[in-house]
């Protein structure tokens, strides 16, 4: 029987079976560096500043739904971005991370889910993501793109 929950924060059913959900690392290249964009989550409140308190985007998988569909939905619904990210390896079995770049311009429109945004340059990023497997995954793409 699996330990993973069966619904999401608002109610919607989640997938039972792996993968549960994904992640996507969208970065942008500013004039100096690059920078990744990290969303706080707003149902401890504005102040709270502690685990998973701000994570790329990211969200659970609908019964049936295929993963990539997943990625592109999740990225959607939470920042207004309509990208088709491309699936890394850096992931594991339960938990499917993507990576999708921006142009420096665009606009992100937050779902009800989250109360603010940042673009932040990859160590800042990192220090404001604590939890192992969403660090991990940032640095990963990180390292990926060169940094």
């Amino acid at each position: 029987m699996s330990k993973e929950p069966t619904k999401t924060w608002d109610g919607k059913p989640v997938s039972i079976d792996p993968p549960y959900g994904a992640s996507v690392v969208v970065y942008r290249r500013a004039k100096t560096d690059y920078e990744f964009l990290i969303l706080h989550r707003k149902h401890r409140g504005v102040d709270y500043d502690g685990e998973w308190a701000w994570t790329p985007p990211s969200g659970a998988r609908l019964p049936g739904e295929d993963i990539d569909r997943c990625a592109t939905r999740e990225l959607k619904e939470e920042t207004g971005l309509e990208l088709n990210p491309r699936k890394t390896d850096f992931g594991d079995y339960k938990w499917y991370v993507y990576i999708a770049e921006v142009d420096t311009d665009c606009d992100i429109i937050l779902d009800s889910e989250h109360d603010r945004y940042e673009w932040l340059s990859l160590n800042a990023a990192l220090e404001r993501c604590p939890p192992k497997k969403v660090h991990d995954s940032i640095l990963a793409v990180g390292r990926d793109i060169g940094l």
